[in-house]
Protein backbone atom coordinates (compact mmCIF):
# COMPACT_ATOMS: atom_id res chain seq x y z
CA UNK A 1 0.00 0.00 0.00
CA UNK A 2 1.36 3.57 -0.59
CA UNK A 3 0.34 6.82 -0.49
CA UNK A 4 -0.02 9.62 -3.25
CA UNK A 5 0.06 12.45 -1.02
CA UNK A 6 2.89 15.01 -1.91
CA UNK A 7 5.67 14.65 -5.32
CA UNK A 8 8.33 15.48 -2.56
CA UNK A 9 7.61 12.38 -0.50
CA UNK A 10 7.70 9.94 -3.17
CA UNK A 11 11.04 8.38 -4.65
CA UNK A 12 11.86 9.78 -7.91
CA UNK A 13 12.29 5.93 -9.16
CA UNK A 14 8.54 5.54 -8.25
CA UNK A 15 7.41 8.34 -10.11
CA UNK A 16 9.37 7.43 -13.36
CA UNK A 17 7.76 4.05 -13.35
CA UNK A 18 4.77 5.59 -12.73
CA UNK A 19 5.36 7.44 -15.84
CA UNK A 20 6.56 4.49 -17.76
CA UNK A 21 3.29 2.38 -17.10
CA UNK A 22 1.01 5.09 -18.07
CA UNK A 23 2.75 5.58 -21.39
CA UNK A 24 1.76 2.13 -21.92
CA UNK A 25 -1.66 2.37 -20.52
CA UNK A 26 -2.60 5.31 -23.35
CA UNK A 27 -0.50 3.39 -26.64
CA UNK A 28 -3.11 0.03 -25.31
CA UNK A 29 -6.29 2.26 -24.84
CA UNK A 30 -6.10 3.49 -28.74
CA UNK A 31 -8.50 0.44 -29.75
CA UNK A 32 -11.05 0.78 -26.90
CA UNK A 33 -13.92 3.16 -25.93
CA UNK A 34 -14.33 5.04 -22.98
CA UNK A 35 -16.09 2.19 -20.37
CA UNK A 36 -13.98 -0.02 -22.26
CA UNK A 37 -12.25 -1.91 -19.18
CA UNK A 38 -8.25 -2.87 -19.46
CA UNK A 39 -6.86 -5.64 -20.48
CA UNK A 40 -6.37 -8.03 -17.19
CA UNK A 41 -9.00 -5.59 -14.93
CA UNK A 42 -6.18 -5.02 -12.35
CA UNK A 43 -8.46 -3.06 -10.06
CA UNK A 44 -11.53 -5.55 -10.38
CA UNK A 45 -13.77 -5.85 -7.40
CA UNK A 46 -11.79 -2.80 -5.77
CA UNK A 47 -13.68 0.83 -4.24
CA UNK A 48 -12.36 4.33 -4.57
CA UNK A 49 -14.03 6.47 -2.58
CA UNK A 50 -13.40 10.54 -3.69
CA UNK A 51 -14.54 13.24 -1.33
CA UNK A 52 -14.92 16.60 -2.70
CA UNK A 53 -14.22 19.57 -0.47
CA UNK A 54 -13.69 22.15 -3.50
CA UNK A 55 -15.67 22.37 -7.15
CA UNK A 56 -13.68 19.73 -9.57
CA UNK A 57 -13.97 18.93 -13.24
CA UNK A 58 -10.61 17.30 -14.96
CA UNK A 59 -9.85 15.51 -11.07
CA UNK A 60 -13.41 14.49 -10.78
CA UNK A 61 -13.52 13.02 -14.35
CA UNK A 62 -10.26 11.76 -14.32
CA UNK A 63 -10.45 9.56 -11.30
CA UNK A 64 -13.87 7.81 -12.10
CA UNK A 65 -12.62 7.13 -15.75
CA UNK A 66 -9.39 5.82 -14.14
CA UNK A 67 -10.92 4.04 -11.62
CA UNK A 68 -13.45 2.24 -13.82
CA UNK A 69 -11.25 1.55 -16.85
CA UNK A 70 -8.96 -0.68 -13.96
CA UNK A 71 -11.77 -2.33 -13.69
CA UNK A 72 -12.80 -1.00 -9.99
CA UNK A 73 -15.65 1.06 -8.99
CA UNK A 74 -16.10 4.70 -7.50
CA UNK A 75 -18.26 6.33 -5.00
CA UNK A 76 -18.10 10.22 -4.71
CA UNK A 77 -19.10 12.05 -1.26
CA UNK A 78 -19.47 15.50 0.08
CA UNK A 79 -17.81 16.34 3.50
CA UNK A 80 -21.28 18.36 4.08
CA UNK A 81 -23.16 14.83 3.02
CA UNK A 82 -21.41 13.27 6.17
CA UNK A 83 -21.49 13.88 9.69
CA UNK A 84 -17.61 14.95 9.78
CA UNK A 85 -17.10 18.72 10.36
CA UNK A 86 -20.28 20.13 11.43
CA UNK A 87 -22.12 16.70 12.38
CA UNK A 88 -19.60 16.19 15.37
CA UNK A 89 -17.51 12.81 13.91
CA UNK A 90 -14.18 12.87 14.35
CA UNK A 91 -11.56 12.70 11.40
CA UNK A 92 -10.29 9.45 13.06
CA UNK A 93 -13.94 7.56 13.08
CA UNK A 94 -14.74 8.93 9.50
CA UNK A 95 -11.30 7.28 8.52
CA UNK A 96 -11.93 3.93 9.65
CA UNK A 97 -15.37 3.77 8.13
CA UNK A 98 -13.90 4.67 5.13
CA UNK A 99 -11.35 1.72 5.63
CA UNK A 100 -13.87 -0.25 6.35
CA UNK A 101 -16.11 0.28 2.96
CA UNK A 102 -13.61 1.61 0.68
CA UNK A 103 -10.09 -0.01 -0.62
CA UNK A 104 -9.12 3.55 -1.44
CA UNK A 105 -9.53 7.13 -0.93
CA UNK A 106 -9.01 10.30 -2.85
CA UNK A 107 -9.67 13.66 -0.95
CA UNK A 108 -9.98 17.52 -2.48
CA UNK A 109 -9.56 19.86 0.11
CA UNK A 110 -8.83 23.46 1.43
CA UNK A 111 -7.05 21.84 4.43
CA UNK A 112 -3.40 20.23 4.33
CA UNK A 113 -3.91 19.50 8.05
CA UNK A 114 -6.89 17.34 7.18
CA UNK A 115 -5.16 15.68 4.50
CA UNK A 116 -2.41 14.63 7.37
CA UNK A 117 -4.70 13.41 10.28
CA UNK A 118 -6.59 11.44 7.23
CA UNK A 119 -3.26 9.93 6.72
CA UNK A 120 -2.59 8.87 10.43
CA UNK A 121 -5.66 7.02 10.92
CA UNK A 122 -6.73 5.43 7.38
CA UNK A 123 -5.84 1.83 6.64
CA UNK A 124 -6.30 1.99 2.79
CA UNK A 125 -4.45 4.39 0.60
CA UNK A 126 -4.82 7.71 0.00
CA UNK A 127 -4.36 10.29 -2.92
CA UNK A 128 -4.64 13.90 -2.63
CA UNK A 129 -6.82 15.17 -5.09
CA UNK A 130 -5.84 19.09 -4.43
CA UNK A 131 -4.95 20.90 -0.85
CA UNK A 132 -3.79 24.47 -0.32
CA UNK A 133 0.37 23.58 -0.32
CA UNK A 134 -0.20 20.39 -3.15
CA UNK A 135 -1.68 18.99 -6.54
CA UNK A 136 0.39 16.27 -7.03
CA UNK A 137 -1.57 14.38 -9.39
CA UNK A 138 -1.74 17.46 -11.81
CA UNK A 139 1.65 18.02 -12.00
CA UNK A 140 2.88 14.43 -12.58
CA UNK A 141 0.20 14.61 -15.56
CA UNK A 142 2.45 17.45 -16.34
CA UNK A 143 5.48 16.02 -16.68
CA UNK A 144 3.53 12.57 -18.70
CA UNK A 145 2.24 15.72 -21.22
CA UNK A 146 5.64 17.61 -21.58
CA UNK A 147 7.51 14.31 -22.17
CA UNK A 148 5.03 12.90 -24.58
CA UNK A 149 5.13 16.06 -26.92
CA UNK A 150 8.76 16.80 -26.63
CA UNK A 151 9.71 13.39 -27.42
CA UNK A 152 12.46 13.73 -24.82
CA UNK A 153 13.12 13.81 -20.82
CA UNK A 154 12.08 16.41 -18.84
CA UNK A 155 15.78 16.58 -17.28
CA UNK A 156 16.65 17.85 -21.20
CA UNK A 157 14.16 20.74 -21.02
CA UNK A 158 13.67 24.74 -19.90
CA UNK A 159 10.49 24.71 -17.83
CA UNK A 160 8.98 28.40 -17.06
CA UNK A 161 6.11 28.99 -14.42
CA UNK A 162 4.59 32.55 -14.79
CA UNK A 163 2.34 33.13 -12.24
CA UNK A 164 0.99 33.35 -8.38
CA UNK A 165 2.97 30.80 -6.29
CA UNK A 166 0.69 28.54 -5.03
CA UNK A 167 -0.07 24.95 -4.88
CA UNK A 168 0.31 23.43 -8.66
CA UNK A 169 3.87 25.68 -8.37
CA UNK A 170 4.73 23.48 -4.76
CA UNK A 171 4.28 20.82 -6.77
CA UNK A 172 6.16 21.73 -10.13
CA UNK A 173 9.30 22.75 -7.35
CA UNK A 174 9.14 19.41 -6.46
CA UNK A 175 9.08 17.58 -9.30
CA UNK A 176 11.93 19.88 -10.73
CA UNK A 177 13.92 18.22 -8.12
CA UNK A 178 12.85 14.65 -8.51
CA UNK A 179 13.43 14.98 -12.28
CA UNK A 180 15.76 17.29 -12.54
CA UNK A 181 15.04 19.72 -15.09
CA UNK A 182 15.46 23.43 -15.29
CA UNK A 183 12.86 25.81 -13.79
CA UNK A 184 12.65 29.34 -14.01
CA UNK A 185 10.02 31.15 -12.39
CA UNK A 186 8.07 35.15 -12.80
CA UNK A 187 6.24 36.53 -10.29
CA UNK A 188 6.02 40.05 -8.69
CA UNK A 189 7.82 40.63 -5.71
CA UNK A 190 6.68 38.87 -2.39
CA UNK A 191 4.65 36.51 -4.40
CA UNK A 192 7.60 34.19 -4.80
CA UNK A 193 7.86 30.57 -3.31
CA UNK A 194 7.80 29.86 0.65
CA UNK A 195 10.63 29.95 2.66
CA UNK A 196 9.98 26.12 3.64
CA UNK A 197 9.56 25.25 -0.09
CA UNK A 198 12.65 26.68 -0.84
CA UNK A 199 14.62 25.37 2.35
CA UNK A 200 13.65 22.32 0.77
CA UNK A 201 15.01 22.88 -2.35
CA UNK A 202 18.29 24.05 -0.76
CA UNK A 203 18.26 20.70 1.24
CA UNK A 204 18.40 18.84 -2.13
CA UNK A 205 21.08 20.64 -2.90
CA UNK A 206 19.01 21.82 -6.31
CA UNK A 207 18.16 25.10 -7.49
CA UNK A 208 15.06 26.86 -9.22
CA UNK A 209 15.44 30.66 -10.65
CA UNK A 210 13.20 33.64 -9.62
CA UNK A 211 12.91 36.48 -11.59
CA UNK A 212 10.40 39.40 -11.00
CA UNK A 213 10.22 39.54 -15.06
CA UNK A 214 7.97 37.68 -16.95
CA UNK A 215 10.46 38.37 -20.01
CA UNK A 216 13.58 37.48 -18.38
CA UNK A 217 11.77 34.22 -16.92
CA UNK A 218 10.91 33.08 -20.12
CA UNK A 219 13.85 33.02 -22.00
CA UNK A 220 14.80 30.20 -24.04
CA UNK A 221 11.97 28.15 -22.17
CA UNK A 222 10.29 24.85 -23.77
CA UNK A 223 7.34 25.09 -21.70
CA UNK A 224 5.58 28.08 -20.32
CA UNK A 225 3.18 27.23 -17.29
CA UNK A 226 0.50 29.38 -15.60
CA UNK A 227 -2.15 29.23 -13.51
CA UNK A 228 -5.62 31.59 -12.59
CA UNK A 229 -3.70 34.23 -10.67
CA UNK A 230 -7.34 34.76 -8.12
CA UNK A 231 -8.89 31.50 -7.03
CA UNK A 232 -12.39 31.13 -5.66
CA UNK A 233 -11.12 31.08 -2.22
CA UNK A 234 -8.25 33.77 -2.42
CA UNK A 235 -8.94 35.77 0.93
CA UNK A 236 -7.16 38.92 -0.94
CA UNK A 237 -8.35 42.04 -2.75
CA UNK A 238 -8.94 40.69 -5.79
CA UNK A 239 -9.05 43.63 -8.19
CA UNK A 240 -5.36 44.78 -6.54
CA UNK A 241 -3.95 41.19 -6.87
CA UNK A 242 -4.80 41.39 -10.22
CA UNK A 243 -3.29 44.73 -10.95
CA UNK A 244 -0.02 43.44 -9.75
CA UNK A 245 0.16 40.35 -12.02
CA UNK A 246 -0.75 42.84 -15.17
CA UNK A 247 2.83 42.12 -16.24
CA UNK A 248 2.80 38.67 -15.84
CA UNK A 249 0.52 37.89 -18.78
CA UNK A 250 1.17 35.13 -20.99
CA UNK A 251 0.98 37.36 -24.63
CA UNK A 252 1.72 36.15 -27.75
CA UNK A 253 4.97 38.95 -27.41
CA UNK A 254 5.77 36.83 -24.45
CA UNK A 255 5.92 33.84 -25.93
CA UNK A 256 8.34 35.23 -28.35
CA UNK A 257 10.96 34.93 -25.73
CA UNK A 258 10.54 31.28 -25.87
CA UNK A 259 12.21 28.70 -28.08
CA UNK A 260 10.18 28.82 -31.58
CA UNK A 261 8.98 24.91 -30.45
CA UNK A 262 7.67 26.24 -26.52
CA UNK A 263 4.46 24.73 -25.13
CA UNK A 264 2.10 25.98 -23.45
CA UNK A 265 -0.05 24.36 -20.76
CA UNK A 266 -2.69 25.41 -17.88
CA UNK A 267 -4.16 23.05 -15.19
CA UNK A 268 -7.64 25.08 -15.99
CA UNK A 269 -10.19 26.85 -15.28
CA UNK A 270 -8.42 30.09 -16.74
CA UNK A 271 -9.00 33.09 -16.23
CA UNK A 272 -7.09 36.64 -17.33
CA UNK A 273 -3.98 35.75 -16.83
CA UNK A 274 -3.39 34.39 -20.69
CA UNK A 275 -4.46 35.80 -23.52
CA UNK A 276 -6.99 33.89 -25.96
CA UNK A 277 -4.30 34.48 -28.26
CA UNK A 278 -2.23 31.81 -26.84
CA UNK A 279 -4.90 29.87 -25.12
CA UNK A 280 -6.57 29.18 -28.80
CA UNK A 281 -3.00 28.95 -30.56
CA UNK A 282 -1.27 25.44 -31.73
CA UNK A 283 1.56 26.17 -29.21
CA UNK A 284 -1.39 25.42 -26.47
CA UNK A 285 -1.65 21.51 -25.55
CA UNK A 286 -4.23 22.23 -22.42
CA UNK A 287 -7.00 19.91 -24.09
CA UNK A 288 -4.12 17.23 -24.68
CA UNK A 289 -2.93 18.23 -20.90
CA UNK A 290 -6.52 17.75 -19.41
CA UNK A 291 -6.98 14.42 -20.82
CA UNK A 292 -3.75 13.26 -19.80
CA UNK A 293 -4.99 12.90 -16.14
CA UNK A 294 -6.83 9.94 -16.65
CA UNK A 295 -4.00 8.07 -18.17
CA UNK A 296 -1.63 8.95 -15.52
CA UNK A 297 -3.88 8.33 -12.44
CA UNK A 298 -4.78 5.05 -13.59
CA UNK A 299 -1.20 4.29 -12.85
CA UNK A 300 -1.18 6.20 -9.58
CA UNK A 301 -3.88 3.88 -8.33
CA UNK A 302 -1.65 0.54 -9.40
CA UNK A 303 0.81 2.26 -7.42
CA UNK A 304 -0.87 3.22 -4.06
CA UNK A 305 -2.93 -0.33 -4.49
CA UNK A 306 0.85 -1.91 -5.23
CA UNK A 307 -0.29 -3.44 -8.64
CA UNK A 308 2.47 -1.22 -11.13
CA UNK A 309 4.60 -3.92 -12.68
Amino acid sequence: MNHFINLKDIPAKDLKKILKDAKRRKKLRKIFNTLEIDKGAPLKGKLLIQMFEKSSLRTRLSFYLAIKQLGGGTLTLRSNELHLGAGGESIEDTAKILSTYGDGFMLRTDNDKKIENFQDYLTIPMINGLSPSSHPTQVLSDVFTIEEIKKTSISNLNITWIGDSNNVLNSLIAASVKFNFKLNIGCPKNYGPSKSVLNWVKKNKKKIYIFHSAEKASQNADVIFTDKVVSLNDKVNKKQKLLRFNKFKVTKKLMSYTNKDCIFLHCLPRGPEVEEKVFFSKQSKVWQQALNRTHVQKSILLYCFGKLR
